[in-house]
């Protein structure tokens, strides 16, 4: 059975309610907030665990050097592919975000749509973090958007389990985790059950899936911060604006998790 990360097209549809151009410019808005002055203009980028690496290949066509990151190798091939429709370059590397070595820095690093939860133990994510650290040029800063808190935490979630889009005549609901999908309250993983129907000239297409998903909390997140070192929190958003239409964390509107870090 072919499962929903080695449907990259499918993934893409998917997630097609996020609006990718605005969250582009929000993460050039937070660069332009909590960038040194002497770091100069940003003009590098990694998206890592990057998927379709949307936000790879708008933050491109703005005119930044683009470096795409995964580990699945189908989503690779579909974000070169992808990015050269679009007439845009992007490198895309098939890679582990535990264990690369690209051998430079960047200006902007990004961890988009939760991909965290994929690092499953306090080990992994210390990993993560040191490889981001070892690849930050001085001034660089580290994005990472997750999950709000309230999604597991509370009997009032952020965001729906489920969820419809439609694009270019295909039209898709989206069920992204059941009730019976509980965390383990040892591990704070979660295997959620994902299924995705989408209709298009008539025909039906079914996707069913088991994720495994690691929930973290924002103080566990600082504790691997401080664990991995060489990396400090600068600021948190609960969502995707800046300046006046910045979004605390704290705010009953917020729906994400968005940790921003600078070299320490």
């Amino acid at each position: 059975m072919t499962g929903i990360y080695d449907d990259p097209w499918a993934y893409e549809l998917a997630c097609s309610f996020r609006d990718v151009g605005a969250e582009a410019g929000a993460l050039l808005g937070w660069c332009a907030e909590h960038r040194p002055d002497a770091a100069g203009p940003v003009r590098t980028v990694l998206e890592l665990a990057a998927g379709p690496a949307e936000h790879a290949r708008e933050l491109a066509r703005r005119g930044l050097t683009a470096t795409a990151l995964d580990l699945n190798p189908a989503m690779c091939a579909y974000a070169a592919r992808e990015a050269g429709r679009a007439g845009v370059s992007v490198e895309v590397v098939e890679d582990d975000m535990t264990a690369f070595d690209l051998g430079r820095r960047f200006d902007l690093v990004l961890t988009m749509l939760d991909s965290t939860s994929h690092l499953m133990t306090l080990d992994a994510f210390v990993a993560h973090l040191r490889r981001v650290a070892a690849h930050l040029a001085p001034g660089g800063l580290y994005v990472i958007e997750m999950s709000h808190p309230r999604d597991r935490l509370s009997d009032d979630p952020s965001v729906s389990t489920g969820w419809t889009v439609e694009r270019d005549g295909v039209h898709a609901s989206v069920r992204w985790g059941e009730p019976t999908d509980l965390l383990d309250p040892i591990t704070q993983i979660a295997d959620d059950h994902v299924t995705m129907t989408i209709e298009a000239d008539g025909a039906t297409r079914i996707i069913e899936d088991v994720v495994p998903y690691r929930f973290w909390t924002a103080t566990e997140l600082d504790a691997a911060i401080r664990l991995a070192r060489g990396l400090d929190v600068v600021a948190r958003y609960g969502d995707f604006g800046t300046g006046a239409d910045a979004v605390a964390l704290t705010d009953p509107e917020a729906w994400r998790m968005i940790t921003i870090l600078r070299p320490s």
